[in-house]
């Protein structure tokens, strides 16, 4: 999963409106807008105002959206923009994707609604997307015979058994299994892929940050310790989602975090707090080892509610490090220099604020509904705001073009 460039991707002519000439313009912007939107939605249910016209109970429709809803558009919008990098081949865009971006707006529709026209129909129309998905997916790396990013192909297609299983379990098909197994295997499939790719991104552009600096001292390259770490958390995502309140789990959870602590530590990214578009990937990633932390310490202590590293697996890795890869890949792809202003650099702060303060309503029960309002409120503004900030970019041509 080189953080470099593989390849030339070619494009064909494309008449119609900017949104549809890449694939990560309509699914970052249908992510950001959706993450921002569910939330509320959520929002609203639990605390009465809202009834949602879904078969799901709330708490269930929220996890479910957050993974296949919004995260699952981000990583579908990255492997369209990096497929055809590594490839050369020339990438999804115009009428096929426009077909790609209703699917998943279909599936967000019809989960939302699921309680009208019945989970078996839901289900069918939100699964579609991410099989369509795999499907080209597979396509470009047989065709452009990319064999070495195939484990890519393979990580889709867990997520998409994982959102199958989440609706099996729903409808009451899953009986005898570890509850919750559907989303445990979303999330720890998620982490895998972060741990992958940020572990080659995050070093190469800081580096690459450094060198234009005339630094000396740059981020250490791959070796046995990152193979470690991606073992590590692996393992720990594998017993987690199999067998979640075991002591393997744990000590699994406990290597991932100091694993991850020690790879991330050789990063330099104390050296970048200069450029928010650089440090802020450090930043993200640093949830990670305090999500595998907390995991291991709430199967061994009733002061870690479970709940907490949930949150700091999801809200703070995932949702910090979608946001701060879905500025870098709009602001370079779309031709605009690659700094962050002050904008997007609340953005960022936002999303961190999100996080934080999900923890402490986790933490202090007392507090939690005041706590998840503003954790609310700070996750809305950080992806709202991305809409916001972004959105011209998304919809208009490449500067330059």
């Amino acid at each position: 999963m080189s953080a470099i460039r593989q390849a030339v991707p070619r494009y064909r002519p494309w008449a119609g409106p900017a949104l549809f000439k890449e694939g990560f313009r309509p699914l970052f912007l249908g992510s950001a807008l959706w993450a921002a939107a569910a939330l509320l939605l959520w929002l609203l249910a639990l605390q009465g105002s809202l009834v949602l016209p879904s078969a799901l109970d709330p708490m269930t429709w929220h996890v479910h959206e957050m993974l296949f809803g919004y995260v699952a558009a981000t990583l579908a919008g990255f492997l369209l923009t990096a497929i055809p990098n590594w490839t050369g081949r020339m990438p999804l865009q115009g009428w096929p994707l426009v077909g790609l971006a209703l699917l998943w707006l279909a599936g967000r529709l019809a989960g939302l609604t699921s309680g009208w026209i019945g989970v078996g129909t839901a289900a069918a129309v939100d699964l579609s997307f991410l099989g369509v998905m795999l499907a080209v997916v597979l396509r470009e790396i047989v065709a452009g015979s990319n064999w070495r990013n195939l484990p890519m192909a393979g990580a889709l297609a867990l997520v998409l058994a994982a959102n199958g299983l989440m609706h099996a379990e729903a409808a009451g098909l899953l009986e005898g299994l570890p509850a919750g197994l559907g989303w445990r295997l979303a999330i720890a499939v998620i982490l895998l892929l972060i741990s992958l790719i940020g572990g080659r991104i995050i070093p190469s552009f800081t580096r690459n940050w450094l060198s234009k600096r005339g630094a000396s001292a740059l981020p250490a390259a791959f070796g046995p310790l990152d193979k470690l770490a991606l073992i590590a958390t692996g393992l720990a995502g594998l017993f987690w989602t199999l067998f979640p309140e075991s002591n393997a789990m744990a000590l699994a959870a406990l290597a991932a975090a100091v694993l991850q602590a020690l790879r991330l530590a050789r990063w330099r990214g104390l050296a970048t707090l200069s450029e928010p578009l650089v440090w802020s990937l450090h930043l993200a990633y640093a949830w990670l080892p305090v999500g595998f932390a907390l995991l291991a310490a709430s199967r061994w202590s009733a002061l870690v509610p479970v709940s907490m590293a949930i949150h700091a697996l999801t809200a703070g890795a995932i949702g910090s490090i979608t946001l701060a890869v879905m500025t870098r890949a709009t602001l370079g792809h779309t031709g605009r220099p690659l700094t962050a202003g002050a904008g997007t650099t609340a953005l960022y702060l936002a999303v961190t604020l999100a996080a934080a303060t999900r923890l402490a309503a986790a933490l202090l029960p007392d507090l939690m509904m005041p706590l998840l309002a503003l954790s609310g409120a700070a996750w809305i503004a950080a992806f709202g705001g991305f809409a916001l900030l972004y959105g011209r970019a998304l919809l208009t041509p490449r500067v330059g073009a």
